[in-house]
């Protein structure tokens, strides 16, 4: 990789210094864990790495379901599960947490139901009980859930003012049309009828330990933090209803699609199409390949369209997994009047990356990125707990983990033109353009096939 010449005045002349290049990436210290399967199907991990004296916990529950009416439950499920239980009331519960030295929050995705907490060390045993307390007891009070179901539609209605959330769902309707994964949120209408039994009753029917995945990591005593789990969930069992998920459709081809947003001062441009999974041979080589097209802030298409033309502050290309199918995705929000010269020049990069080769210095420097951002995100202990989460429960083993690093140091620059070609060519990929049709739909027919499709 040519290194950095900076210079140094010294009287009237600048002076270069002489700045070593970088060293080849040391490869992150393999991971160990202790595990135990319960009788009840829970599956739990432990890392023990005292570099501070705490412990952070992630329990990752499937919760993926195609019912219609699954989402709105959902969100309320997460959003009013720590508002009360047979012991505590809300205040109760953040105090006895606080005394714990710590705190727990709930999230949600397509996939699962994610309960993060983090506390001292010393207090694990007594956070474990927290967790039983929430998993077993929740009582979903009606006044609580009220209260968040009118704060929900409160968020949905500005959410669905930005063109960006509108942009994100009508890109995720065409890559997975009809499935959970291309619903981004709830509709208000859905989301207002929804009653505290019926969370209730969604937890009964799914917050089950069988497939579930806990991880510990911290200053603990591996052996010592398994017997405590099991303590402490001995409680929580049970198995989930029966959920029928179907596959991932095919992408919904066609022409960039235009939603009409009056009055819109910018346009937010939306690329994707469907990515390999992490587990294939080729993933090092598409992960790099998005790196060096719009992954990081020197990519190509970052260079052009922020550094070089100023059409938009934040150019962002990534590549996003759920347990049943992985997407690339290529964001942008434009200027209204430079919309179609920055999808000329977004084509240009995505054409340009499917056809040629990257060069050696790009591959260097995308290679170093990549394995040096994955040793700082397992270098904390919160960041090794959610990656570690991450994996596991999307079925994927440590030793995957442990051996990435080695596998991005073997690509080569042919192993990225092959996925590239096949992965990012501008053929591959479908697009919507949230903004101002009056202004933007003209000038993008000029580019490209486009198609107006009415919004309510």
């Amino acid at each position: 990789m040519t290194s950095a010449s900076p210079t140094r005045r010294s009287g009237r002349h600048a002076q270069p210094l002489s700045v070593p290049p970088l060293t080849a990436p040391s490869r992150p210290k393999r991971i160990t864990t202790a595990e135990r399967v319960l009788d009840s199907g829970l599956r739990v991990v432990v890392v023990r790495r005292p570099s501070v004296p705490m412990v952070e916990v992630r329990l990752r529950i499937p919760f993926l379901s195609a019912k219609s009416h699954h989402l709105s439950r959902s969100v309320l499920l997460s959003d009013t599960m720590l508002t009360g239980t047979s012991r505590y009331d809300r205040t109760e519960l953040a105090i006895a947490l606080q005394e714990l030295g710590g705190d727990i929050s709930v999230g949600l995705d397509a996939d699962r139901l994610l309960l993060s907490a983090s506390a001292l060390a010393t207090k694990l045993p007594e956070l474990l009980g927290l967790f039983a307390e929430v998993l077993t007891q929740a009582t979903y009070p009606k006044g609580e859930l009220v209260g968040e179901r009118d704060r929900l539609l409160e968020r949905l209605l500005v959410a669905r003012s930005q063109a960006g959330v509108i942009a994100n769902e009508a890109l995720g309707n065409r890559l997975a049309p009809g499935h959970p994964y291309g619903t981004g949120l709830p509709s208000p209408e859905d989301v207002g009828g929804v009653t505290a039994a019926q969370v209730r009753k969604l937890h009964a029917d799914l917050v089950r330990p069988e497939g579930a995945v806990l991880v510990i990591v911290g200053d603990v005593t591996p052996a010592r933090a398994l017997d405590s789990v099991e303590r402490q969930l001995a409680d929580w069992t049970g198995k989930q209803a029966v959920r029928r998920v179907p596959a991932v459709p095919d992408v919904l081809r066609g022409p960039l699609q235009i939603l009409h947003r009056p009055d819109s001062v910018q346009t937010a441009l939306r690329f994707g199409g469907h990515a390999l999974g992490r587990t294939d041979p080729r993933y090092p080589a598409l992960q790099l390949a998005n790196l060096a097209f719009g992954g990081l802030f020197s990519s190509r298409w970052v260079e052009n369209i922020r550094e070089a033309k100023g059409y938009t502050y934040s150019p962002r290309s990534s590549l996003d997994h759920s347990v049943l199918a992985s997407a690339f995705t290529a964001s942008a929000d434009v200027a209204t009047e430079v919309t179609a010269p920055a999808v000329v020049e977004t084509l240009y990069e995505l054409g340009r990356i499917a056809t040629l080769p990257i060069t050696e210095a790009e591959l260097d420097l995308v290679r170093q990125y990549a394995i040096g951002t994955l040793a700082l995100s397992l270098s904390t202990q919160a960041g090794l707990a959610s990656t570690l989460s991450g994996l596991l429960g999307a079925g994927i083993d440590l030793d995957w983990l442990n051996n990435h690093p080695v596998r991005l140091a073997a690509v080569t620059r042919d192993e990225i033109a092959a996925v590239s070609a096949q992965f990012l060519a501008p053929s591959a990929l479908v697009a919507v353009a949230v903004g101002d049709s009056d202004q933007i739909l003209e000038p993008l027919r000029r580019v490209l096939d486009v198609e107006l499709v009415p919004t309510s």
